[in-house]
């Protein structure tokens, strides 16, 4: 393998990762409030249908995006309600989020456009176009330093940058901010954090609605950012791999952008090679695309008794009186 294409698989890694790591990230505030949250392909799911359907109605991108966004956080206020307010049990909502969610796009779809459950497929404003950096061009030619600036780091739609800026200001919010206390707090110990007068509840819904928002995201980049529309299913497990990745991650954001990149390699690898020869042996590029999901399984079977989560996840909390 040669440079140049080396640069293209990470560069292919790049964008498959952004998904997973705004999905990772979504997660990991609702979780570190004390809510657990299966939903998060459903979320995904229900925004890349309606950033699509927007976007192809509109002709608007940031149109499409506020409309994914918005159906993201619709679901999320269900999920808070089901596990926040009525106190049910948060694995449940999710599941039933994740097959209203798939259920729901496909019937949809297919009464608005009538094309077997998927949107048209987006074109110009339609769509998030790549974003050329200042001096992209010029320095190309530049050995080593050029290829990575102007193939690797440059080239990338804005929900990319976006999803990677996320992972510093998560970092700063949880650990540098008053209300990333009181959110961690309040998934480690919530009757402490009643006891200082902040409420649990509020606290929680926050952390809800911002995960809301980062799924809203990472489905209009699906549909909107890496494809040209909606087809069924198209979230293709992401957000599961996205709760293994928060897994492995141990809860922390930096960690989390090494998992992300990491099963977005993976990914690049099986979209780019069809078969690998290791010596005599020759991986067919079906086990190369089952080879994410492997891994996840491996990763939620052998880390899942190591990685400590919240104390007070998936316990709704009853306010003594």
């Amino acid at each position: 393998m040669d440079f140049l294409s080396i640069i293209q698989v990470l560069d292919s890694t790049v964008r498959l990762a952004t998904p997973l790591l705004l999905a990772c990230l979504a997660g990991l505030f609702s979780e570190r409030a004390g809510i657990f949250d299966i939903g998060l392909e459903g979320k995904m799911l229900a925004a890349a249908f309606f950033s699509a359907a927007v976007a192809a109605v509109t002709g608007s991108v940031w149109l499409g995006l506020c409309a994914g966004i918005a159906a993201s956080l619709a679901l999320s206020l269900i999920h808070g309600l089901a596990s926040i307010t009525f106190r049910g049990n948060q694995l449940i909502s999710g599941v039933a989020i994740n097959f209203l969610a798939a259920g729901m796009t496909v019937l949809i779809a297919q009464s608005w456009f009538s094309q077997g459950g998927r949107t048209p497929s987006l074109m110009g404003g339609g769509r998030f176009n790549p974003i050329d950096l200042p001096f992209a061009e010029a320095l190309s030619g530049v050995p080593f330093l050029g290829p990575i600036y102007s193939e690797l780091i440059s080239g990338h739609s804005i929900l990319v940058y976006v999803a990677f800026l996320t992972v510093p200001a998560t970092w700063w919010i949880l650990f540098r901010t008053r209300f990333g206390l009181r959110l961690r707090a309040v998934g480690e110990n919530p009757a402490a954090v009643d006891t200082a007068g902040v409420s649990v509840v509020g606290l929680r819904f926050a952390a809800v609605a911002i995960c809301g928002v980062l799924c809203g995201i990472a489905g209009a980049y699906l549909a909107t950012g890496l494809q040209a529309g909606f087809v069924k299913d198209m979230t293709a497990g992401r957000g599961f791999i996205a709760l293994a990745a928060l897994i492995f991650a141990k809860w922390r954001p930096w960690y989390a952008l090494s998992a992300c990149l990491l099963f977005g390699f993976l990914q690049a690898i099986a979209l780019r090679y069809q078969n690998i020869e290791f010596g005599p042996v020759t991986l067919p590029v079906q086990f190369m695309d089952a080879l994410p999901y492997i891994l996840t399984v491996v990763i939620l079977a052998g880390f899942v008794g190591k990685a400590v989560p919240p104390r007070a996840g998936g316990e709704p909390y009853v306010k003594e009186r």
